[in-house]
């Protein structure tokens, strides 16, 4: 029996989890926690407070806390074993229950390098580039100095389908030449921003659509590399990270900055896309987690007593307590179900878990959400509480790393390939029931 084992970092984890956690593993969740209860959660305020002074600059709380998570051993704990040293060797699995409760405080996993998109970007980075493109490029996010973004979407194509991509590059000798328009990807007004690693179509003309596109780093002070604007997200600028409106106008970069070569981009992303989207699922539940501990509290609250009684007196409300206990539960076990299969099989295996984690679980978190929302009345839409902002970052995710439309459709796609079978299957329990009918003299009907 571990020591640890009432310990509230472990008291919602099913025992099948507990049983798979190495020592090491769990002594990692405890640090996590007690990191998040103690260093985050508490100074959410003075965050808020120091970038009033400025919206685009890391305050520095954040560059301090980062220092003390790295000199605690709570830096990178996302990087998979092939990292060797630089890995804690935290499965999938492991991993995923430490990326629950970095959720609990909505920038927690950046005090420690794991937040979005550095782990998806790390990980592209390290698994297709040279050596000494990691030297220069990937060293420097290992070490916290400094940030990149993931630059894909497109204001003028549907680049759900990322074959419609068309920000385009041309090639002179060793020189590559940028022109398109770009969404999304972290402000160029954060002086930490190093560069972006962009996805843009390379060969128009290419018979086969999935070799048209190369993946390219693009250094964020590039001339001819302008960010028009933020975009804000449901009326949140996410500063000082944001998410901009980019205009590449005859951007030059030395070829050299091709990863793993032309046409291949397909190829890099689909590698980068399978563990990411757990870490947002799980991250997702510890922010739903904080909002259904606030319903609680508010429930409680002797000061709110509408017609004489509580508000968690009332039958709807404990049946709807009741409720999104139920779901949150839920959708634990499907996501930890996801990084299980992960570590198991593998990614590609992998797939239909991670899709049905994507489809299911930012929906459900917003539905929770809103539910909070709901038993806090008027107060729980104004910045009295965090439940708005936590509503807008579960229905961003709905959007986020491709829309669940698309991934439904993924899902859809491949059940009906299993069709074939089934009817099978039915045919033959049609036939037996025919020869059981003779053997028991009763009468043979047809459906």
């Amino acid at each position: 029996m571990s020591p640890h084992d009432d310990h509230p970092a472990l008291n919602r984890l099913p025992p099948w989890v507990k049983a798979k956690l190495s020592s090491k593993a769990v002594e990692t969740i405890v640090k996590v926690h007690d990191w998040v209860e103690t260093e985050c959660i508490p100074a959410e305020p003075i965050m808020k407070a120091q970038l009033v002074e400025n919206r685009w600059k890391t305050p520095q709380l954040m560059k301090d806390l980062r220092k003390k998570a790295k000199s605690n051993g709570l830096f990178n704990l996302f990087l998979p074993k092939h990292f060797g040293d630089l890995s804690p060797g935290l499965t999938n699995l492991e991993y995923s229950c430490c990326a629950e409760i970095m959720g609990r405080c909505y920038w927690a996993a950046q005090t420690m390098n794991c937040h979005a998109p550095e782990t998806g970007n790390i990980e592209l980075l390290a698994k297709y580039c040279n050596e000494e493109q990691k030297k220069k490029w990937l060293q420097p996010l290992l070490d916290g100095d400094g940030c990149s973004a993931y630059s894909m979407t497109e204001p003028d194509r549907a680049t759900s389908d990322a074959t419609n991509i068309a920000c385009r590059i041309t090639r002179e000798g060793d020189t590559l030449i940028i022109n398109g328009r770009k969404l999304y990807g972290n402000a160029l007004w954060n002086e930490d921003l190093a560069f972006y690693i962009l996805m843009a179509c390379s060969d128009p003309d290419n018979p086969n659509q999935w070799k048209r596109h190369s993946t390219v780093i693009v250094p964020a002070n590039s001339p001819g590399l302008t960010m028009k604007r933020n975009l804000t997200i449901m009326g949140y600028d996410h500063a000082p990270e944001g998410h901009g409106e980019y205009v590449y106008d005859n951007v030059r970069i030395p070829a050299a900055n091709i990863i793993l070569g032309e046409g291949r981009a397909f190829e890099i992303a689909q590698g980068r896309l399978g563990p990411g989207r757990i870490h947002h699922c799980m991250r997702l539940i510890g922010q739903t987690e904080r909002a259904y501990e606030l319903a609680l509290i508010r429930c409680i609250d002797q000061r709110k007593k509408p017609r004489g009684k509580l508000i968690g007196q009332f039958d709807s409300n404990i049946e709807r307590i009741a409720s999104m206990r139920l779901r949150l539960d839920s959708m634990r076990l499907v996501v930890l179900n996801a990084a299980d299969v992960m570590d198991t099989l593998g990614n590609k295996a992998g797939r239909y878990a991670i899709a049905q984690s994507k489809i299911l679980v930012p929906e459900m978190a917003a539905n929770i959400i809103d539910e909070c929302m709901q038993l806090y009345g008027g107060q729980g839409l104004t910045q009295h509480t965090a439940l708005p902002e936590m509503w807008t970052y579960a229905r961003f995710v709905r959007i986020a790393d491709g829309p669940d439309a698309v991934h439904r459709h993924q899902v859809g796609r491949d059940q009906l390939k299993t069709a074939e079978g089934f009817r099978n299957r039915h045919e033959a329990y049609q036939r037996r029931y025919q020869e059981l009918c003779e053997q028991w003299g009763v009468p043979y009907e047809t459906f």
